[in-house]
């Protein structure tokens, strides 16, 4: 398993496929999710996913916020294959990219409320109460570096 992490204009076109692919089989396929995946945000993005053979086992994307370059968004967290640790391995190594090359003071983040725990385990802290996006009942966590 190979950890990876670039910008849009590094990808591959496979790479891009690939990623496209998982997050379609996740939110749309698996979570029966009704949203517009490729929401422009990706072009701004640092992608960071675990790959083998050529398929993508584990992905996010982390972007600034549009109003404050201190702060750092994760989204589009997923893992092809659950309960076996990718999602903490790719969580923990693209932290450690983020507070290396994207020079921020917080990384947030919309959590899914069945996830909380696991982003706990990280050291994100609730910040927010609860609120529906895409159907689905979220909160904001945040992490302070």
């Amino acid at each position: 398993m190979n950890f990876i992490a670039k910008n849009f204009n590094e990808l591959s076109l496979k790479e891009l496929y690939e990623i496209l692919r998982a997050r379609s089989e996740i939110f749309i396929v698996e979570q029966n999710m009704h949203c517009q995946d490729m929401d422009g945000i990706d072009f701004r993005a640092r992608h960071f996913f675990i790959e083998e053979n050529g398929k993508v086992l584990a992905y996010l994307r982390a972007f600034y916020a549009d109003d404050d370059k201190n702060i750092v968004k994760i989204g589009r967290v997923l893992s092809m294959t659950h309960g076996i640790g990718l999602g903490a391995n790719i969580m923990r190594q693209a932290m450690a990219d983020i507070k290396k090359n994207m020079k921020c003071q917080k990384i947030c983040l919309n959590s899914q409320k069945s996830a909380i725990e696991f982003y706990e385990k990280l050291g994100f802290k609730t910040v927010s109460d609860e609120f529906l996006e895409e159907s689905v009942i979220h909160v904001k966590m945040e992490f302070e570096i």
